[in-house]
């Protein structure tokens, strides 16, 4: 039996969460267990967001790292969705290739880091390339698997009106599979924004990432914080509005998602 619903629920059980865990956050800073440096308090980095705020760097960090995840994402979603949609139709291309994606999928982009510095020096290149490595995999084998698993009745049918392996292709193949590379395109975009940060200390000069290993160079523990959430506050942004648009496809295309 369902539990009955509370008006404003799905507003409130956050918020009540969000004041247990500042008030722990803040009892856990003023108990004499850690110093201020150690772990500030949330008045102390809320005081560091209005400084860095008021001095106008806080959203060059986050332009740039935005602008780092859009160009590598661009990339990576468009070179692995039309290899995941070869290798998906051309079923012996994939069974020799297949080896070779999952030696190479299971390797951290952070592993990556010496071989990308050798490879692109410092700056914006190195972290654009661990930001694609990191979206590259999930998108391709996402749509990989969304093209297999195209029910063979729509295929079959296809042919029977005489349709090209082409045209079937583009207007079966792709429409069908396209709720379920919008599920790999989340996950990528989540996976994107969490390896952004650690490309973005490959000695790149902007970037919440940048911002985060700076405040550390300078013993600012109430500035790394305030990285670290805003990390966590965008990540949840690009997690919703991905959702938005995971419901809008779904709705449009008649894919029905199993229940949450």
């Amino acid at each position: 039996m369902r539990t009955p619903k509370i008006k404003g629920e799905k507003y409130l059980f956050p918020v009540v969460v969000l004041i247990i865990f500042l008030l722990f956050w803040q009892g856990i800073s003023v108990s004499g267990r850690y110093t201020e440096d150690q772990l500030p308090g949330p008045v102390s980095v809320l005081k560091g967001f209005v400084e860095i705020w008021k001095q106008g760097v806080v959203f060059e960090h986050i332009i740039a790292s935005f602008k780092r995840l859009g160009i590598a994402y661009a990339l990576g979603v468009s070179a692995a969705i039309p290899l995941g949609l070869i290798f998906g139709w051309y079923g012996r291309l994939y069974l020799a290739i297949e080896p070779f994606i999952h030696v190479l999928r299971p390797i951290s982009p952070i592993a990556w880091f010496p071989l990308a510095v050798l490879w692109f020096k410092i700056g914006d290149p190195p972290a654009i390339f661990i930001i694609f490595l990191s979206v590259f995999f999930p998108v391709l084998l996402s749509t990989i698997a969304a093209v297999r698993n195209v029910p063979s009745a729509y295929i079959k049918t296809a042919r029977n009106f005489g349709s090209t392996e082409m045209d079937i292709l583009l207007k079966v193949v792709i429409p069908a599979s396209f709720p379920y590379i919008t599920v790999g395109l989340h996950i990528a975009l989540g996976l994107g924004w969490i390896n952004l940060v650690a490309g973005e200390m490959l000695g790149a000069q902007s970037g919440l990432g940048f911002l985060i290993i700076d405040s550390r160079n300078f013993l600012r523990t109430d500035l790394i914080i305030c990285g670290m959430l805003l990390v966590g506050f965008f990540g949840l942004l690009l997690d919703r509005i991905m959702r938005l648009l995971e419901k809008r496809v779904h709705k449009t295309w008649g894919f029905q998602p199993g229940v949450d």
